[in-house]
């Protein structure tokens, strides 16, 4: 079923479908991320953690959405300290080479220690570090969001390793061919290990809430929050589980395949955007 306030097409695409129609647009080749839905235990309830991205980002300005990012060429590097299934099988699962995807495993846990303060990584491959919150951790945190250094150099200096056994893989999203920026993004599932606790606004976000996917889902159709399809597609699916464990449980039978969108023009003029498999998220405008 579609939201009313949420099913417009965005201005910005009309144009660019009705030249991609006419053979006119090369479609941007979209860039590899990764981003993490946290989930935490409240009661007999699950909550997620979202944040706001500041109405002046580049892409989905104002946009309630998890923390992520594109991958760094060095998520790649062999060398990182690393626990639980290794590159090669989690290539299987995400369905790229074992070098890339280590570079997506790697940026989910990197984007998520960054954007929440929640780190994904121990001294060795049974524990997690138990408290990322003092002034040296920020300090790490702004060197990685700046470049300044590579996960793998972060890591190795603290005696760490990635603990990828924490992470669920759940969907794959890539950015419609008609947008001007496009990302093919892997969504995981984590939860926040004991001990952590979610930092302060992270730059990129002007406000951050932990809350259960139901009532995330429905600000989206009072039209209070503006999340893009991925987004609310995720919570909609978290809406069974009672417990972290049991959607990290579900995340291991999910499909990853690739969710892409169609844009068709009617003869009246009008544009459907759909995405195959999720009907309730179609959308439409008019040239």
């Amino acid at each position: 079923m579609s939201d009313r306030r949420n099913d417009r097409l965005p201005p910005s695409w009309a144009d660019r479908i009705a030249a991609q129609a006419r053979g006119e647009l090369t479609p941007v080749q979209p860039r590899r991320a990764a981003t993490v839905v946290l989930l935490r235990a409240h009661g007999e309830a699950v909550e997620a953690y979202l944040l706001r991205r500041r109405i002046s980002m580049a892409f989905a300005g104002g946009a309630y959405a998890y923390p992520g990012g594109a991958v760094d060429p060095r998520d790649s590097a062999p060398g990182l300290g690393w626990a639980g299934p290794d590159a090669a099988a989690w290539g299987e699962r995400l369905g790229v080479p074992a070098d890339e995807a280590r570079a997506i495993v790697c940026a989910a846990v990197r984007e998520t220690f960054e954007e929440s303060g929640v780190l994904l990584a121990g001294p060795d491959a049974a524990s997690v570090v138990a408290d990322v919150s003092g002034e040296e951790w920020r300090a790490a945190r702004a060197a990685l969001e700046a470049h300044e250094l590579s996960f793998g150099e972060f890591l190795a200096s603290r005696g760490l390793v990635l603990r990828s056994d924490l992470l669920g893989a759940w969907s794959r999203w890539i950015t419609p061919e008609f947008e001007e920026r496009r990302y093919d993004t892997w969504f995981f599932v984590a939860t926040v290990p004991e001990g952590q606790r979610t930092a302060e606004v992270p730059g990129e976000a002007d406000r951050v809430v932990w809350i259960s996917p139901e009532e995330a889902a429905a600000h989206h159709a009072a039209g209070e929050f503006f999340m893009l399809p991925p987004t609310i597609t995720t919570l909609r699916e978290l809406t069974p589980f009672t417990t972290p464990d049991a959607a990290l449980a579900a995340a291991k039978a999910r499909s990853i395949d690739p969710i892409l969108a169609q844009a068709r023009i009617e003869d009246d003029g009008a544009i459907v955007v759909s995405w195959p498999g999720h009907p309730g998220l179609a959308l439409r405008g008019q040239l």
